[in-house]
């Protein structure tokens, strides 16, 4: 039986570190090697050594800094923090790539699989309906606005042809986890798909299944869940 993947979570004191800490300790094949967060008086340097994998999901000051640190200490990052500038990271990324044999960084702006399936489907509609404006909606502790899952929807959205509308209309209330809705109009007609997170629980799957596939991934970064729903090659 292969060695459990050890996978250490900064932000482990955050309402999503927390999460994440859990679905990591119940996961199949990974274990819970480390929780690093400053509430919890552990620094990232004090984690770092034990883990093959760090899960970041602290804040976008901070996102960046640690997931350099993690690829310049040889250990895979998985980033579900957005905010921060992604050309980067993506430049420390290839530093460490060591023509394939370094460590990998992932970032999705969204680990819900039903999230990232409301982005596939708009592309589908985007080619019939090019009309296109984004309401995202979270909790009042979001810092970026608009969210990263917004952003990324509207870039795969202009990619399939479509024109979204500016700006995205972003709303913060207690009460919101995490929701968007993707409206497409047309002569005499709309459509409109949603998708709503009402618990914290809805990322998990993604985020254990990316700490199971980051360590073979092809490219040294690479972003968005839906890279990881088809089988490895």
């Amino acid at each position: 039986m292969a060695a459990p993947i050890r996978v250490a979570v900064a932000g482990a004191a955050g309402r999503m570190g927390a999460t994440v800490c859990d679905a990591i300790a119940e996961a199949e094949g990974l274990e819970l090697d480390g929780r690093a967060d400053p509430a919890l008086d552990t620094a990232l340097a004090d984690v770092l050594p034990g883990a093959d994998v760090v899960v970041d999901f602290t804040v976008p000051d901070t996102a960046l800094a640690n997931a350099v640190a993690c690829l310049g200490a040889g250990v895979h990052v998985v980033v579900g923090t957005t905010g921060f500038e992604l050309d980067s990271l993506r430049e420390a990324a290839e530093r460490t790539w060591a023509g394939g044999g370094g460590p990998r960084a992932f970032v999705a702006p969204n680990f819900a699989i039903g999230a990232v399936l409301m982005m596939e489907l708009g592309r589908r509609i985007a080619e019939f309906m090019p009309e296109v404006e984004i309401v995202e909606l979270h909790h009042d502790r979001k810092l970026d606005k608009p969210s990263g899952t917004a952003s990324r929807t509207a870039d795969l959205l202009r990619g399939a042809g479509a024109n979204v509308h500016e700006p995205i209309h972003s709303i913060r209330l207690p009460g919101l986890v995490a929701h968007q809705e993707v409206v497409f109009g047309g002569p005499g007609q709309t459509l409109s798909i949603r998708h709503d997170s009402i618990d914290r629980s809805s990322f998990m799957p993604g985020v254990v299944l990316a700490c199971r596939r980051v360590g073979g991934l092809p490219a040294p970064l690479t972003v968005g869940l839906e890279t990881l729903l088809e089988p490895p090659q």
